[in-house]
């Protein structure tokens, strides 16, 4: 079920409702293990079988790195040679989990990859692809699950005996299936508090999930049918409308990932939980280095510790620091769908940061030349826009469905001046009334504003909870209201999809 539904606000409720009126934390667990496997079952049913054999698998390595760990330090204190069973065991379980996502995920793209290839030297293949459904979430509980391992093995944690707590961390219904994806030093210990009933937590969860769900319904929808109007038939579009339908793209993706995550953290706040935060302000960025330091920070910091730290990070040359990135943003991209489109886009992004740093001696010589501020607000302006443009840039790769398409997209965008359409009502032709392309600008204002709030510090939800209870009731029931009317549904008020389930 997804979070804008009508089945998740009658399911949510009921759960809280439930959760606390249980007695006892063991039955509170329970309460949410059930409903977390029956959250993931609404999808398809079948797959709750895959999700159960990752999560008995790693748990099972966690027990046994444990047990082969302290047999190792036994050994060394005895001066005998260690057996290397930890190390076969988490590269074991790594593989295996790596293989579960090669085949849901990128069998068809690796056997058309290859089909490809030979046909370059003049071999064609015929190698029928296989009909999967990709399991809602699976790049999410995998990470989750093996990142345990992995603390496991480095020490970082202790080896979670209890199945069932285990397995609740890894199929936690508000962060399941599109994160944040949680660290086990983080949220497994959290299971083994009693939350008490706390109104003020409550609202300030309740006020995180509305800007989600006004992010995703008011927002993303709405952006959603412009955007796939012009990108879907782009070859009729040139232009500014294609520059505007790929802003218009970075606000949806944001919006839409962005309101997931939100009302994830919120969901899991009144259960009395903390989620990690996954965005900050992204768009504010000065660099793109510091955009992926903003945007889906648990899978950054979770490439970062795994991936990049273990590479060799910066401490190494200059030439292999600046493999670990292109590595790292290659495998992103890859993580992120099995298509060349999204390879590249993480490729894009590696190689944007690897040029940032390049230049960098060249940028600070001419802020010492033209005697430019460091922290000026003009600088950081100009840095922001040009971070926006470059990362802008780079969606079209995630958003087109071909590289063919991305590159038409691209040289389309600049082979015609068209500023006319900007006044003539041809926006108010592709997908969006009038009154509807207004409340999306109307709404990304409100965004921008709170974002800019947020960026200098200024939190609009702890300045709402300082107000009298009249006020506070005034801004909760306007903000739902405008939500309600404002928010786009399909038929039959069916709930749209987030993006990054397909991942």
């Amino acid at each position: 079920m997804n979070f804008n539904s009508l089945a998740y606000l009658v399911f949510f409720p009921a759960i809280v409702i439930l959760y606390f009126i249980l007695p006892g934390r063991k039955l509170r667990n329970a309460l949410l293990l059930a409903a977390s496997y029956g959250f993931y079952m609404c999808w398809n049913p079948k797959y709750i079988i895959l999700m159960f054999l990752c999560t008995l698998i790693t748990y099972l390595d966690g027990i046994f790195i444990g047990i082969a760990k302290k047999e190792e330090q036994e050994k060394v204190a005895k001066n005998k040679r260690r057996t290397g069973r930890p190390r076969a065991y988490i590269v074991t379980t790594v593989l295996f989990m790596l293989g579960v996502l090669a085949y849901f995920k990128y069998g068809n793209f690796l056997l058309d990859s290859m089909v490809r290839l030979f046909a370059l030297f003049g071999v064609h293949l015929r190698i029928p692809s296989y009909d999967v459904v990709l399991p809602v979430g699976v790049s999410f509980f995998t990470f989750q699950a093996v990142s345990y391992d992995l603390d496991v093995y480095r020490g970082d944690v202790e080896v979670e005996k209890n199945f069932f707590r285990f397995a609740l961390f890894v199929s936690f219904f508000p962060q399941l299936v599109a994160g944040p994806i949680e660290r086990s030093g983080h949220l497994l210990h959290q299971f083994d508090e009693k939350h008490a009933f706390d109104a003020e937590r409550i609202t300030r969860g309740v006020m995180t999930m509305l800007w989600g769900y006004f992010m995703k319904i008011v927002i993303a929808d709405r952006a959603a049918v412009f955007v796939d109007q012009v990108y879907n038939y782009w070859p009729a579009y040139n232009g500014l409308v294609l520059i505007l339908a790929t802003v218009l793209f970075a606000v949806q993706i944001y919006c839409d990932f962005g309101g997931y995550s939100f009302i994830a953290i919120g969901s899991a706040q009144v259960l009395g939980f903390d989620l990690m935060q996954n965005f900050r302000q992204p768009y504010f960025a000065v660099s793109v280095a510091d955009f992926w330091r903003r945007w889906h920070i648990s899978l950054t910091t979770w490439f970062r510790d795994y991936l990049y730290f273990p590479l060799g990070g910066s401490r190494t040359t200059k030439w292999k620091h600046w493999r670990n990135i292109m590595i790292v943003f290659l495998v992103s991209g890859l993580w992120h769908g099995a298509s060349w489109t999204y390879v590249i886009w993480g490729g894009l992004n590696g190689l944007l940061q690897i040029i940032g740093m390049w230049l960098k001696p060249f940028r600070e010589k001419g802020k010492k030349a033209l005697r430019i501020a460091e922290n000026s607000f003009g600088l950081r302006l100009f840095q922001s826009i040009v971070t926006f443009i470059l990362v802008d840039f780079t969606w079209i790769f995630f958003r087109a469905s071909t590289v063919r398409n991305a590159f038409g997209i691209i040289r389309n965008s600049f082979t015609c001046w068209n500023p006319w359409v900007l006044f003539d009502g041809t926006l108010y032709t592709l997908g969006l009334s009038q009154v509807e392309f207004h409340v999306l600008l109307f709404a990304i204002g409100v965004l921008f504003i709170v974002d800019l709030l947020h960026y200098n510090g200024i939190s609009i939800r702890n300045g709402i909870l300082r107000q009298p209870l009249p006020v506070r009731w005034t801004v909760y029931i306007l903000g739902s209201l405008f939500v309600l009317i404002y928010g786009m549904y399909g038929p039959a008020y069916h709930a749209a999809s987030f993006i990054y389930f397909q991942f």
